[in-house]
Parts: structure tokens; C-alpha cells; sequence
């Protein structure tokens, strides 16, 4: 249509939302689907927060609010950084936003020019390369494979800046693949970044809480202190509090950036919704238990379905550190033709034939910049993933 922006070119809906989409559809017509691809943890807020954003609406808190965030809750963001990751920020550094994907986004339009470049380590969350195409700029892919847990080494990263480099998006544990990286693994991607002073780093902690085995989660600017001045770290209570829907996101950084992402803001979305905000504070400050508790169902399903995926033939499933997604690798699958008669060319036909044979979504990996592979969010009832996993395991048996 010839009204349209051309910059809608550049970009592509949501493949997590549009499988999302399918299966609600095909639920609706009556068919039975077990629903595999959002990446939402199945919980319900904690009562504490509930009773909060109550609080709020009954003391009147529903006006406008500062544009970037209440100062409570900036002060909230500021006890959480020290306490959880020994890093000082002062309410000035924070910018809260309608969910950590508008803050990822307003950073990006804040500081890209045409032609500048954004490297992205793949397998990559969905939005990352076209928030930075809408953003004007280029993204630059690295690939981390599965030989590697999904992770990229420092000579890949230095490979891939050039003097066009604005940033480096970087996300820990990941989405989609849950692999985290330790201590010294991203001490190796620290190190290039110093010898760097170009590249801003924008670190997306999402999956902070959501690590397992022993794991410890560590951000950039721990690892390396002399990065502070040209790093943004992200973060949100969606994952970690069962908030999807209350739409927060936060992020600390260089003062002269959060201003700027504050006017791109101001002339957008303006505020996040005040009662969120509120509920975001006690989800803060209030009691942690609830952290602890999703974390040891999120390790037990985690331990089921990769069980069950290594357990199916043509599929390889490596253990992942954090978040609440397996990544596994169906090499063994392509090439073959399913019982209803579909051959497997790449992942986005296995996708497809599995929903429509065996009514269980996943995302294809291609979506995600990696295959032949496809994800699962495990964040769903053990019954639905065991169930899941059988049919997985029924199609793959059928596969000839």
C-alpha cells in the first residue's frame, strides 16, 4: 500500500506473537493445542503486588506521573542495583518504561544515525534486529552455536566491530536459547569491549532470577567497572515477578542518555501506567520469597522437557543455564517426511507440521537467527509440557 511508510520494509510482525496468535485460533475452532511460545511465566502475580496496585487505585494514585517514572520507584531501581548487583546509580540514572521492550527501543532511537551499526549476538530474542532497523540502523549478527552452550567468543565479537559499531546488545540469560554466560566468559567479551571505546553495550537482564545449578548471573558493568559511562543495563519485573501484563521495564545509564530517552518518551507513550508503577515498587522492595519458589518449578520443568527432547530421534537438547526456554537443535529431523505425507525442508516446516499434526506450538529458529531449531518456553504446567513432549516425541518417531 502505497500510504505506508517504506520504513515498515525494514521490519517483520512478531513470529512468538503470531505463533501465540495461531494457536489461540485454532484453540477456538475446538482444536486441542498446547501452547509453547510465549515467553510468560504461567504464575499469577504475587498477592503482595496485587494488593499494592489495590492500594494504589483506592488512595488515588491513577493521575500522570513523571514521564520516566515515579520517584519511588527510582529509588526502588536504585536499592535493587546495589543490593542484588553492587552498583550505584543515582535516581537521575534510571528511566522506567511501558515494559523493558520500550526502554530497549527508546535507547536506540535516542542515539542511532543511518548506517550505524548494532551487533547482536544469534540465536537473538525476535525484537532486537528490527527495533534497531525501525531505529535506522543495521544489525550485525554473530553466532553463537550449539557446540558452544549458544554463546559467542571474544575473537567473534572483535571480529565484528568496525568503526560504524554504536552497540552491542547483550542478554544473559537468553532468550531464547537460556544460555548464560559466567564470570569469565563475559569477562572475554568485557575485554574486547575496553579495547573498544566506541561501542556502547546494552545489556538485557531479563532473565536475572531464572538461573539454575548453581549458575550466577553477572552483568556487564560488574564484571568490568571501567564500562559504567557506556553501558545502559535493562531490566523488568515482567519475568522475575510474574508482571507480563503490568507492562514495566527499567534501565540505568549514563545521564546524558536517560535524558534523551526520556524526550523520546515524552513524545510517545508519555508515563507507564501509575498503578504499575506502584505495584512495581513493592514488587521491589516488598518480600523476595516468590523469586525462589518459581525458580525451583521453572528447574524441575526445565529438567523434564530436556529429558524428553533428548530422549526423541533427530533432536539434540543442551541444558541451559537460565530463562525458561530450551533451544533444541533438529538437524536429525530435515530431509525426512512426516506420517501426513510433509516433508521437513528447514524449521519453519517442522513448526508448521508440528502444530498442525500434533497440535503443539513452538517458534521456528530461523525466527531467532539460528537452525535448524525451534524453542519452547517451558513456563507452563508439568502436565501440558509432559503431553507436549510425547507428541513431539510421537511426531519425530513418525518421521521417515
Amino acid at each position: 500500500m502505497a500510504f505506508l511508510s517504506r520504513t515498515l520494509d525494514r521490519v517483520k510482525p512478531s513470529p512468538t506473537i503470531a505463533v501465540t496468535t495461531k494457536a489461540a485460533e485454532l484453540k477456538a475452532e475446538g482444536r486441542d493445542v498446547i501452547g509453547l511460545g510465549a515467553g510468560e511465566p504461567d504464575f499469577d502475580t504475587p498477592q503482595n503486588i496485587k494488593d499494592a496496585a489495590k492500594a494504589a487505585i483506592d488512595a488515588g494514585k491513577t493521575k500522570y506521573t513523571p514521564v520516566d517514572g515515579i520517584p519511588e520507584l527510582k529509588k526502588a531501581i536504585c536499592a535493587k542495583f546495589a543490593r542484588e548487583n553492587g552498583l550505584t546509580y543515582a535516581p537521575n540514572q534510571i528511566t522506567v518504561g511501558t515494559g523493558g521492550k520500550q526502554t530497549l527501543y527508546n535507547a536506540l532511537v535516542a542515539s542511532l544515525n543511518p548506517g550505524d551499526e548494532v551487533i547482536i549476538p544469534a540465536p537473538y530474542w525476535v525484537s532486537y534486529p528490527d527495533m534497531v532497523l525501525l531505529a535506522g540502523g543495521e544489525p550485525v549478527f554473530v553466532e553463537g552455536p550449539m557446540e558452544r552452550g549458544y554463546k559467542i567468543t571474544g575473537a567473534q565479537l572483535e571480529a565484528a566491530i568496525t568503526p560504524r559499531t554504536k552497540w552491542f546488545i547483550f542478554n544473559s540469560p537468553s532468550n531464547p536459547s537460556g544460555a548464560g554466560y559466567a564470570w569469565d566468559e563475559l569477562k572475554e567479551l568485557t575485554d574486547v569491549l575496553m579495547r573498544h571505546p566506541h561501542v556502547w553495550v546494552m545489556t538485557d537482564d531479563m532473565y536475572e532470577h531464572l538461573a539454575y545449578d548453581g549458575f550466577e548471573f553477572c552483568t556487564p558493568v560488574q564484571v568490568e567497572p571501567a564500562l559504567y559511562d557506556r553501558t545502559l543495563t535493562c531490566n523488568g519485573v515482567s519475568k522475575a515477578y510474574a508482571m507480563t501484563g503490568w507492562r514495566i521495564g527499567y534501565a540505568a545509564g549514563p545521564v546524558a542518555l536517560i535524558k534523551a530517552m526520556g524526550v523520546i518518551q515524552s513524545q510517545s507513550t508519555s508515563n507507564p501506567c501509575s498503578i504499575s508503577q506502584w505495584a512495581a515498587v513493592e514488587a521491589l522492595n516488598g518480600p523476595q520469597d516468590y523469586i525462589m519458589q518459581s525458580r525451583a518449578a521453572f528447574q524441575r520443568r526445565r529438567d523434564l522437557v530436556v529429558k524428553m527432547l533428548n530422549a526423541t530421534p533427530g533432536i539434540t537438547c543442551p541444558t541451559p543455564e537460565g530463562a525458561f526456554y530450551v533451544y533444541p537443535d533438529i538437524s536429525g529431523c530435515i530431509g525426512k517426511t512426516s506420517a501426513a505425507g510433509t516433508v521437513i525442508t528447514d524449521d519453519a516446516v517442522f513448526a508448521t507440521a508440528l502444530l498442525e499434526e500434533t497440535g503443539v506450538a513452538v517458534v521456528f529458529g530461523a525466527a531467532f537467527g539460528l537452525s535448524p531449531n525451534f524453542r519452547i518456553s517451558y513456563a507452563t504446567s508439568d502436565t501440558a509440557l509432559t503431553e507436549a513432549c510425547t507428541r513431539i516425541q510421537t511426531f519425530c518417531r513418525g518421521l521417515h
